[in-house]
């Protein structure tokens, strides 16, 4: 039984301002369901099915990626990122500050109605928001993909009122909310164009004009067409040959007798050994990123051939340090990282069913067998002392944490090698998990991290994985690292303050 109201209390009146706004709201919800647009009735409420779960912006981000144009996959995973911030706020916090009524239909014709209405709270719009973090994410990597986004979006945005699931202010709500979602994700993650490009010193370097003198192998495997193309277009008179992965090295031995400027288009792997053979031959070296990853002219801030064409006729270049390994029966450079361990075995075996299951589901199963492993990757004597090891990683100068995102380098000729080991023990993924969380220069129970100029291991059991900048080999033995400072010239675009 409920309590007498004291009717000796002043009882609050509407709120005069929250009144007209809603009152506004109310009024532009009903002159959305009384407009007629041509294929709206038609085209908006699948598209505002297609969206729920965030499975549209989903299935978007995945088409870009398989693109392969220039930034596309780093503007898809921004955009996904911005999505689950998104998401995430409006989940817990939004739906539940708010509790606000969905609205009538009575006004919304019949044939706009979802067949399935929400019963969720009104505000603010969960559509709008992931719409509006989606491609706001996207537009910060890349414009010209973000413009491509933005209709869809836009469109979603409208559906939630036109299909008489949302007031109008939900959905300005969600969008503000959603926008503001994909500068959170940008601070914890900054764009490539936001991070600082590593220093290094300048070089003397020839100036290529429209590609003069220039030859470039191309790995053909790396799908790389689409930049071949572009390089014609920007440096006419530059000699491209094109070849699988097999032939690189020969190739690129040709192509260094007759060339200038020795020119490489391809993944990490491909520019490794267009770096082996540059050194060998003394000239300069013009990278194309055309992988997958592609750090290595990620931090040259090369992105395409007009990135490269300004550079080449430029001269501008600078030097930068070469890890090298040599053991008992191998030897070789990376210009990226080194590891032992873990990381080799998971390429190893993504590669082993890449070809059956496709890229991304191979890695994820690689990871779970790698990691299920009741036996440590590797066993190798660092100081004198022989330690079981779950990873060991060398990074060709200092990585640096940026925010959540992956670690970069700020010094491309600093001297040092980033060495970061992960001991033995329990629970594998834990230890990785909190390697790879810690900053560049911490010790803990289950991991090392220090820079040295060498590092030496020694009784490594034959048939022990090492990869480097990407590419998986077999060793034993004793392996000695070290730097080769300032050993490569590189070109690289103008823009921006060399040291």
């Amino acid at each position: 039984m409920s309590p007498d109201p004291d009717l000796t209390m002043t009882q609050p009146g509407p709120h005069r301002v929250k009144g007209a706004f809603l009152n506004l709201d109310r009024r532009l919800f009903e002159a959305v369901a009384a407009h007629h647009w041509p294929g709206g009735d038609r085209v908006l409420p699948r598209l505002s099915r297609a969206a729920d779960h965030g499975l549209l912006w989903c299935a978007t981000a995945a088409a870009l990626g398989l693109t392969r144009a220039p930034g596309a996959r780093r503007a898809a995973l921004r955009g996904v990122a911005s999505l689950g911030l998104a998401s995430l706020t409006i989940n817990t916090l939004g739906k539940r500050t708010v509790r606000r009524p969905r609205p009538l239909l009575d006004p919304v014709p019949h044939v706009r109605r979802l067949p399935r209405q929400p019963t969720t709270t009104s505000f603010p719009s969960g559509h709008a928001a992931s719409a509006a973090a989606f491609a706001a994410g996207v537009s910060m990597e890349s414009p010209r993909w973000g413009a491509a986004v933005a209709l869809p979006a836009g469109a979603v945005a409208l559906s939630r009122v036109y299909t008489g699931v949302h007031f109008p202010s939900d959905v300005l709500a969600g969008t503000a909310l959603g926008v503001g979602a994909a500068w959170i994700a940008r601070r914890l993650m900054p764009t490539l164009v936001e991070s600082v490009r590593p220093a290094a010193s300048r070089a003397e370097a020839p100036t290529v004009r429209r590609g003069a003198g220039l030859v470039m192998v191309a790995n053909t495997s790396s799908g790389t067409s689409t930049r071949i193309r572009a390089v014609r277009d920007e440096l006419p008179e530059a000699r491209i040959v094109t070849c699988g992965p097999d032939d690189i090295r020969e190739e690129l031995e040709r192509a260094a007798k007759h060339a200038r400027v020795l020119g490489v288009c391809g993944g990490d792997g491909t520019v490794n050994t267009a770096a082996e053979v540059a050194l060998e031959s003394g000239l300069p070296l013009a990278v194309l990123p055309g992988g997958t990853l592609n750090h290595f002219a990620q931090d040259l801030g090369v992105r395409d051939a007009r990135d490269l064409r300004r550079a080449l006729e430029s001269g501008s270049a600078v030097r930068v340090d070469v890890g090298e390994f040599v053991g008992d029966d191998r030897r070789g450079v990376f210009l990226n990282t080194f590891s032992l361990g873990v990381y080799p075995e998971l390429v190893r075996e993504r590669e082993r069913w890449s070809g059956r299951i496709g890229e991304w589901p191979a890695g994820v199963l690689a990871a779970v067998r790698v990691l299920r492993a009741d036996r440590h990757p590797v066993e190798a004597g660092i100081g004198g002392r022989r330690r079981p090891l779950w990873l060991l990683f060398a990074g060709n100068g200092t990585y640096h944490r940026m925010g959540l995102s992956p670690g970069r380098r700020l010094d491309l000729a600093d001297g040092r090698l980033d060495v970061r080991v992960v001991r033995g023990g329990r629970r594998p993924a834990t230890r990785l998990l909190s390697a790879a969380l810690a900053g560049p220069l911490t010790r803990s129970p289950a991991h090392t991290a220090v820079t040295t100029g060498r590092l030496r291991l020694t009784d490594l059991a034959a048939g022990t994985l090492l990869a480097y900048d990407g590419e998986v080999r077999e060793t034993r033995g004793d392996l000695t690292l070290r730097k080769l400072p300032e050993a490569l010239t590189v070109y690289r675009p103008p823009t921006g303050d060399v040291s």
